[in-house]
């Protein structure tokens, strides 16, 4: 470990997320994990529950007591990866000191309340680089704020706006249920929380950050699709200028910024899956600009922009360790 390694803590350590997140910091060239903690799995080889992990890590989940973990006077930085509604309890059991930074990937600090800064690069980079604890952004959030930001920067959401969007399996947690059982879930779909799910506050509050005063509707449907890791949103609003002039639009927003592209030809969910990309594709029909936007909700939507977060705060490259490749096939 050299004077330039950050030392890693994770909380949560045995679920989807943690799981990505531990793939993601064992390969990070300026990583060292220093504990990955789990009440369930505590005294377990990380490999035994991330079978993918075996040969690529002798770590075991912690079982110490975590505040014996965080008093580690070389932890630099945690990830909470526990439930939504967890980060709020532990935060309010355990001390963490004031040297240590932290990043959520619950729902709990989205609102920007505690001191959090709402963790998504593309739009606040330079507020999350001074910041000690940071919100990562929810992964149906991440994939429809990128598709809005540069029409709300311009003011030009003038009307309700109307989203559509798939999500893989993963992005329903590790915990078994009736909508996440596999003789359930393939070869079929289905509609869940449609107008009412949790990430359209983040959106509102994010979308509002750019374009004050912005209060019309934003009308989100939900699926649950019968894959296992990414997200499609299909996002369309009313829109008075020019394809060509669009492009031109999000191109400049999302220059310099690493993991976000607007591609002309269609774009398709392989093409993000296991990356820290958003894919963007534009289209003009009738008076509507149709955005399509997608991601991988355990990567970008989650482990990966958490670890993009981890690089701002610690000014390092925002690629560093996340130079991911899509399988393709």
């Amino acid at each position: 470990m050299t004077t330039s390694t950050i030392k890693t803590g994770i909380i949560g350590a045995a679920g989807y997320t943690g799981g990505e997140l531990l793939r993601i910091l064992i390969n990070h060239p300026q990583a060292h994990i220093a504990f990955a903690h789990s009440k369930s799995q505590a005294g377990k080889p990380v490999a035994a529950t991330h079978t993918d992990l075996l040969g690529d890590t002798d770590l075991a989940f912690s079982g110490e007591e975590i505040q014996d973990l965080l008093n580690d006077e070389a932890l630099q930085v945690i990830f909470l990866c526990s439930g939504h509604g967890e980060s709020r309890k532990f935060l309010e059991a355990n001390q963490v000191p004031d040297a240590v930074k932290i990043i959520d990937l619950s729902t709990d600090f989205r609102d920007e309340s505690a001191g959090f800064v709402y963790g998504l690069p593309e739009l606040q980079r330079d507020a999350i680089r001074p910041a000690t604890k940071v919100a990562n952004p929810g992964c149906f959030a991440t994939s429809i704020e990128l598709a809005l930001l540069p029409l709300a920067e311009a003011g030009l959401l003038k009307e309700a706006v109307q989203v559509s969007a798939v999500t893989g399996s993963t992005g329903a947690g590790q915990s078994l249920s009736a909508t996440t059982h596999f003789t359930w879930r393939n070869n079929n779909m289905s509609i869940y929380k449609a107008f009412t799910h949790q990430h359209l506050t983040e959106i509102r509050m994010t979308v509002g950050k750019l374009q004050t005063g912005f209060d019309q509707a934003i009308n989100f449907v939900p699926y649950r699709g019968d894959f296992t890791r990414g997200i499609m949103a299909n996002v369309y609003t009313p829109y008075e200028g020019t394809l060509e002039e669009a492009l031109n639009l999000y191109r400049r927003y999302y220059d310099g910024h690493p993991f976000t592209h607007v591609s002309v030809p269609a774009i398709d969910l392989k093409q993000v899956v296991n990356t820290n990309k958003c894919l963007i594709h534009l289209e003009k029909h009738e008076g509507q600009l149709l955005i399509t936007s997608i991601i991988d909700n355990l990567t970008k939507g989650a482990s990966g922009q958490a670890v993009q977060n981890m690089n701002l705060l610690f000014n390092l490259p925002e690629d560093t360790g996340l130079r991911l490749k899509a399988p393709a096939f």
